[in-house]
């Protein structure tokens, strides 16, 4: 369910530009802002940019995922 709340106009304009580059809608960016700031302040270890990059590796899913391969084991 959907609730209306107020934000101010520069959050929603920086929203809006955000969610045009990163094919979601106003509402979704901001909800993607507040995980990544929740799950950060739940884990102050961690680096955001790590929380962020996280949070959209599991949206999109294991069939998207890339394996991990040791730097050792690279081929060059």
């Amino acid at each position: 369910m959907g609730m209306p709340v107020r934000i101010e106009d520069e959050l929603y304009e920086n929203a809006k530009t955000h969610a045009k580059a990163e094919c979601r809608t106003i509402s979704g960016q901001i909800e993607f802002w507040a995980k990544v700031g929740k799950t950060a302040l739940d884990n102050p270890d961690l680096p955001v940019d790590f929380v962020r990059d996280l949070l959209i590796a599991r949206a999109e899913g294991r069939e998207n995922a890339t394996p991990f391969v040791p730097q050792g084991q690279r081929d060059a």
